[in-house]
């Protein structure tokens, strides 16, 4: 079974957390020492990337590209969320994953997410085109911890997928910058690599500039 879900939808987690009042358009670049998704690897080599972003009293739209190798993998992504007084915000959108190249096949799935001071879940559920094979069913759920920009993460696949991972990491901004370093665990199922499950340190650096 090849499950390689890519890309990076993490929007949805900003606006949970921070909210969203007025229109603004956003571009961002970045670069990875190793492309991880979902505890799945997607590119070991250090991986380009880049995307723009359109927010507007809660709704967003946006597309983000990465280099995996084989071609670009290319993802939509648009929806909606609310924080209420109370500090509670909830949002719900879909994602597509799309690909240049014979890297993967597309997956489609519909995001809920939740957040509440330093606890944040989500729940995917999606469908795999699997290359004109059977149609897979996947869902995807994950608990992240988060304080002064260090973060916990557990999460797993469900249905037609199977797969475990937890990620530990802390990011902040310096000179404008992004950065980000991750100490990422996952089992045998989500390691494409060797079967046998792996622990990998991430390293990113990204910017955003106002439109």
């Amino acid at each position: 079974m090849k499950i390689r879900l890519c890309s990076s939808s993490l929007v949805l987690a900003a606006l949970l957390s921070s909210g969203t009042a007025v229109a603004d358009l956003s571009a961002n670049v970045g670069l990875m020492s190793d492309y991880f998704y979902r505890g799945i690897i997607q590119n070991t080599t250090a991986t380009a990337n880049g995307g723009l972003d359109f927010e507007n009293n809660g709704f967003y739209l946006g597309t983000w590209a990465a280099d995996v190798e084989d071609g670009l993998e290319v993802d939509l992504y648009g929806g909606y969320s609310h924080e209420f007084d109370q500090g509670l915000s909830l949002g719900v959108g879909f994602t597509g994953y799309y690909y240049t190249g014979d890297f993967d096949d597309t997956y489609e799935e519909i995001n809920l997410s939740a957040a509440f001071g330093i606890v944040s879940i989500e729940y995917s559920v999606g469908t795999y085109d699997n290359f004109g094979g059977p149609e897979q069913d996947y869902d995807f759920a994950a608990l992240t911890l988060e304080k002064n920009g260090f973060y916990a993460k557990v999460a797993s696949f469900g249905d037609d997928f199977s797969g475990e991972y937890f990620e530990l990491g802390y990011g902040t901004e310096i000179g404008g910058f992004d950065v980000g370093v991750s100490l990422l665990v996952n089992d045998e199922d989500l390691d494409l690599e060797t079967g046998d499950g792996t622990e990998s340190l991430i390293f990113s650096i990204s910017k955003t500039f106002e439109l």
